[in-house]
């Protein structure tokens, strides 16, 4: 079960200057600090003491957490979604590690509660077609078969699936129904029941353990209601180095056979490879897929064996986040066919079309080509033209849907800093006054665009600059002793007058400032810890 995230949202840490490991006097100091430059009672103009009004709120609240000792745990666990997501802690807790204790089990039950109540069903149907078998007057249908399952959570231990299969040929069709039921006896151990009702009704029982830490062994036994036979296997898989596995089986009764088979993955290619003898069959088959791009791979397979020979090329394309299409060419024995898939989610749609039944080597040839260059053409004139005026139109429906939200958080922005800029002023003029910390510009933003700070001249307050100028927050934020410090793992856009100016961009800070008379310039990114003044910065 995944842990917590260890870096929650800082925003209440940054609104009142602190560390993630301030203590409570600390936090009673800041809220103080903070409170006599944003308490209402402090201003007679109206506008302005409604402006310090929404900001000491904010204060306000952030004191009643930070200062908490149960709500800063819940916090710094889980951010602001644990405080408002109902996790409550029970009045006899005191220790910090109790707390964080029935914190666990709260998030523990919450997901498991999410997690029972969702079933995982997946399903596929294809449909043959053959072009002979239709210029012959037959019909181009060839078959139809499909296949579905759903996996229920019954327990933390326990899992059950029921599936079912058909398929029809011509005038012919079989079908089975499948239960497993899966228990996990320990975190080395499982056990597997299960049972087939159909044409070949069949009942088993499959145990799984980890032997090693690379290595996992299995033992089967299932028993055919219909004639009586056994069949025995067993299989061992061995991790062989970081992105390779190895398999062996034994199986033993009706249909007794050995396999030696192995797969390899990384990040961007995937290959597998399997040889099977057999009483009555030998086999071999291997394919390999390389990933283009995110979005995009190729593929090329072979079998050869008692009862098939054939080579396969194709690709597919993810067409959305959850869509997937494949085109895939095969030759062999049984003829020249395309097979078209459609992957969504769980669910498969695939459409396997015999074109010929006879192997002609231009026939064979056209078939490959053909729709080969019509793919590329259509993905270079048509299809990536497309989806990049649809990556653009969203990234300007994205953009539109923020406006108001960034408008509004750099409205609120301003308006702190207005508050803050007498007292940042004063703090400026007295550092003048000494030679000490002074914030000659500040800049925070779009990380692209904070890297040309020496180009922006003056930074606009429409939503499109995603630039924010924060010079008046940073010079109120020195100290008497002329120093300033931003603190690590925490997101910048949280200090007070500061927002979000460009959400889901990178961003970075900019600083411009003198000390000693001598001039001074760092870029730091959003989380990175801050101490200034350094000589290390001098231009």
């Amino acid at each position: 079960m995944a842990a917590p995230e260890p870096e929650p949202t800082r925003d209440l840490y940054a609104l009142l200057h602190l560390s993630p490991d301030a203590s409570d006097e600390d936090v009673r100091k800041a809220y103080r600090h903070w409170a006599q430059v944003y308490h209402p009672d402090k201003y007679l103009d109206q506008h302005m003491k409604d402006i310090a009004t929404e900001n000491f709120q904010r204060i306000r609240d952030a004191y009643e957490i930070l200062s908490d000792e149960q709500k800063r745990q819940i916090y710094d666990l889980y951010g602001m979604e644990g405080l408002t997501s109902g996790l409550e802690l029970g009045p006899k807790l005191s220790k910090p590690e109790e707390i964080k204790e029935e914190l666990e089990r709260l998030r523990r039950r919450r997901e498991e509660e999410k997690f029972f109540s969702q079933s995982r069903p997946a399903g596929a149907v294809s449909a043959s077609l053959s072009v002979p078998q239709f210029f012959d007057g037959g019909g181009i249908m060839r078959g139809m078969a499909m296949n579905s399952e759903v996996q229920m959570q019954l327990s933390k231990r326990n899992m059950a699936s029921i599936g079912g299969n058909m398929a029809v040929t011509g005038r012919s069709g079989s079908g089975a129904a499948t239960v497993v039921l899966h228990h996990q006896a320990s975190s080395v151990a499982s056990v597997e029941f299960m049972a087939t009702a159909g044409l070949r009704s069949i009942i088993g029982v499959q145990a799984t353990r980890h032997i090693s830490r690379h290595s996992t062994a299995t033992s089967g036994l299932s028993i055919s209601l219909r004639d009586g036979s056994i069949n025995l296997s067993n299989a061992w898989t061995r991790q062989l180095s970081e992105h390779a596995v190895g398999n062996i089986q034994l199986v033993l009764g009706g249909e007794s056979g050995i396999s030696v088979g192995w797969q390899r993955k990384d990040e961007k290619n995937s290959a597998t490879g399997e040889i099977k003898f057999g009483t009555g069959f030998f086999g071999a088959s291997a394919h390999y897929v390389r990933h283009f791009s995110p979005k995009s791979h190729g593929r090329i397979a072979g079998r050869v064996g008692s009862t098939a020979l054939e080579f396969e090329v194709g690709g597919g394309r993810r067409i959305s986040e959850l869509s997937t299409v494949r085109m895939i060419y095969t030759i062999g024995i049984q003829g020249i066919s395309w097979r078209f898939e459609l992957h969504r989610a769980g669910q498969k749609l695939i459409v396997p079309v015999l074109l010929s039944a006879d192997l002609d080597a231009w026939f064979a040839a056209t078939t490959l080509l053909i729709p080969s260059s019509l793919y590329f053409l259509l993905k270079s004139y048509v299809l990536k033209p497309y989806y990049k005026r649809r990556e653009k139109r969203k990234a300007l429906e994205m953009v539109e849907s923020q406006s108001a939200q960034v408008r509004e958080a750099r409205e609120a922005a301003n308006r702190a800093q207005k508050l803050l800029e007498v007292v940042s002023n004063r703090k400026r003029q007295k550092q003048l006054d000494r030679d000490g910390l002074v914030i000659t510009k500040a800049l925070y933003g779009n990380k692209n665009l904070i890297k040309e700070g020496d180009q922006i001249s003056e930074v606009s307050d429409d939503v499109t600059s995603q630039i924010l100028d924060v010079t008046v927050p940073l010079n109120f934020l020195v100290t008497d002793s002329g120093q300033l410090k931003l603190h690590e793992g925490i997101k910048k856009s949280g200090i007070m007058g500061f927002c979000d100016p460009c959400p889901g961009e990178p961003k970075q800070l900019l600083i411009e400032y003198t000390y000693n008379r001598q001039n001074y310039k760092v870029l730091v990114d959003d989380y990175a810890e801050l101490i200034i003044p350094q000589y290390a910065h001098s231009v």
